[in-house]
């Protein structure tokens, strides 16, 4: 679905980004992964083949942005498509986050998002042919809550009001911007989670529970939604946000642990 189309990836040294990465190569496109840490980008570069490759990169710093544009345009003559994917988790109460902990993670999560993808529509309509598609990587943090997640559902909600702005902007420039955003993914965090946990059967039981498909998501599951947004498969879909989740966001409450009789109305 991608052939021959150019491709940036941040935060592609692991995790969503990781998977993401492997199925955009396997769908035929060449991909630049900007990463903070080098060492996981270059990693998975190796790992991907020729077709990829990766620059050190902090999303929050401007200058590595530009040159993230700057370096994928010399080696690869265009960009097709940018999946922000790089971001930072965040869990404190309400009433202990402080300005600097609003700060680091509205910066990743969100500034750096709006500012890529305006460098990019830069490049993107001074290219010929002209245009591209953008995909947000949001959350199911847009839509539901979770206690102590204040800056990164804040974040996450503005991934998907700030695209939806963008993509009718942009669109008259041949520009797409949509939204995939994830439910439990089967990433480092959801390792550590279950490793914290007193008892790790009843953690997965507990997060089960909540997930109607009964299981996490794998990362390449979340690649593959992004690759058909990226793709000309979606060349009618802008300002979306697609809730890859397993259902967890329609769900209103977790499955009950017994099983009751049929209500019957009258």
């Amino acid at each position: 679905m991608l052939k021959d189309k150019v491709i940036i990836v941040t935060g592609g040294g692991g995790g969503i980004g990781e998977g993401i990465a492997h199925v955009c190569i396997d769908n035929g496109a060449k991909v630049v992964i900007g990463e903070r840490n080098d060492e996981s980008g270059q990693r998975v570069a190796k790992e991907l083949g020729e077709n990829a490759l990766a620059i050190a990169c902090d999303v929050s710093n401007d200058e590595d942005l530009d040159r993230l544009i700057e370096f994928t345009v010399a080696s690869f003559g265009r960009i097709d498509g940018v999946v922000n994917n790089a971001g930072v988790n965040f869990s404190k109460p309400f009433m202990d986050t402080s300005s600097d902990d609003w700060q680091d993670v509205i910066s990743v999560d969100l500034r750096a998002v709006f500012f890529l993808t305006q460098k990019t529509c830069a490049q993107m309509v001074r290219q010929s042919p002209a245009g591209g598609s953008i995909v947000n990587i949001s959350s199911v943090h847009s839509v539901a809550a979770l206690p102590g997640a204040g800056p990164y559902d804040a974040a996450k909600a503005g991934v998907v009001g700030m695209s939806k702005s963008i993509a009718i902007e942009m669109a008259a420039d041949n520009i797409r911007v949509n939204c995939v955003s994830p439910g439990l993914v089967n990433t480092q965090i959801w390792q550590d989670l279950l490793a914290a946990a007193p008892d790790m059967d009843e953690c997965m039981a507990f997060w089960n529970s909540n997930i109607p498909m009964n299981r996490v998501i794998e990362t390449r599951e979340i690649g593959e939604a992004v690759c058909f947004l990226l793709s000309d498969k979606s060349s009618a879909m802008t300002g979306s946000n697609m809730m890859v989740d397993a259902g967890m966001t329609s769900q209103l409450v977790s499955r009950e642990p017994f099983e009751s009789s049929s209500i019957e109305g009258s």
